[in-house]
């Protein structure tokens, strides 16, 4: 099947500016980019004159198709509650394409996803980047594995406090010892090298380690507090390991430490909101108390983007509030270099962003 999409504003994610052109897809893919393509007599031709053409939504973090949206426990697949370390775990074999929210990603522009264990575990298993389009799981795949989830803090705490873990000092001893016992059993196999008379008993949890201490994949790091944050940097430290940092709400706390040790910082404001206005997000009596428009959160906003700018590495916002138009000229003013959003939101928030001139005084 072949398609033309003629005429279009293409925003193609590579170029800084927009250009009018045409966009061949063939069996599924991009086949090309350009000014008067052609296309076979029966291709199907949509013509884009006055419209913008952007490239899919990527959402680097999600349990999407793991979760059983409307269906509860037996559709509920993205935390085993039976054991405090589980990096042989893979988010494949849970994920569920038919799962409604696929379908409600996709419509709004979500076209790949990077979809994983929760947080429950110390090690929750593996990550997987997949297309949001499909009936099985095994043709959706982007890549896999992509990451290791593991979580510091209050979660493994809350799950785990009547069988094994109830503090912050044992959650990092769980994980530092998975590490331990991986680093040696990969010694071991390379010491046997290939003598099946020599080779470590094989062992599913360690060997799925053996790529977090190759530094093919990262650990996806679930961590909410500053000591937890400070906690997943020194382990990666230990081992050599590579690291994503997930949520960090008391980031803007610590930002000069971190901005010296990270390559970007990626702002949630959903959380931050929470955190600042000491809410919990499960109740729902708390809600009229959420106010990200909050002094303190724009303050923490602004915090975070200096402490990054200090330190030369870029800051963006990715929570609800960078498609808040009523905020935009802020963030601009704050210095922030990117806004992600939804997106509905990219034409309004782009038409803000066209009428300001930084060099004026703000009219608010």
């Amino acid at each position: 099947m072949t398609t033309l999409i003629r005429g279009g504003l293409v925003h193609d994610a590579v170029h800084r500016d927009a250009c009018k052109a045409d966009i061949l897809l063939a069996d599924g893919k991009i086949a090309a980019i350009g000014t008067d393509l052609t296309a076979p007599a029966d291709a199907a031709v949509f013509d884009a004159d006055g419209l913008e053409v952007y490239p899919g939504f990527v959402d680097a973090h999600t349990h999407i198709g793991l979760d059983g949206y409307g269906i509860g426990y037996e559709g509920c697949d993205y935390n085993e509650m039976n054991d405090i370390w589980t990096p042989q775990l893979r988010a494949i074999d849970g994920i569920n394409p038919r799962d409604p929210s696929l379908a409600e990603a996709r419509r709004a522009g979500v076209t790949c996803v990077c979809t994983g264990p929760g947080s429950a575990n110390v090690l929750g298993g593996t990550f997987l980047a997949m297309k949001t389009v499909g009936d099985r799981v095994d043709k959706m795949v982007v890549r896999d594995p992509v990451a290791m989830k593991c979580a510091f803090g209050e979660n493994p705490k809350r799950c785990y406090r009547d069988k094994c873990d109830s503090t912050r000092m044992s959650t990092a001893a769980f994980l530092r010892g998975a590490l331990m016992q991986a680093r040696d059993y990969g010694a071991r196999k390379q010491a046997a090298n290939g003598d099946i008379t020599k080779m470590p008993a094989y062992n599913q949890k360690l060997e799925a380690l053996l790529p977090v201490l190759a530094r093919e994949i990262p650990l996806k790091a679930h961590a909410h507090q500053a000591n937890d944050i400070f906690t997943a940097l020194r382990i990666a430290r230990e081992f050599n390991l590579r690291l994503t940092l997930e949520h960090v709400t008391e980031g803007h706390l610590i930002a000069d430490e971190l901005a010296q040790e990270c390559d970007f910082f990626s702002i949630g404001t959903n959380d931050l909101t929470q955190y600042t206005c000491a809410l919990d997000r499960q109740n729902a009596k708390l809600e009229p108390f959420f106010n990200p428009h909050h002094p303190a959160v724009l303050r923490a906003i602004k915090m975070t983007i200096d402490a990054g700018h200090r330190h030369g590495i870029w800051v963006g916002i990715c929570g609800e509030l960078g498609a808040d138009t009523a905020l935009t000229e802020t963030f601009l003013r704050m210095g922030v270099d990117e806004l992600s959003m939804n997106a509905k939101s990219v034409l309004p928030v782009r038409k803000i962003i066209r009428s300001i001139d930084l060099s004026k005084p703000s009219d608010k």
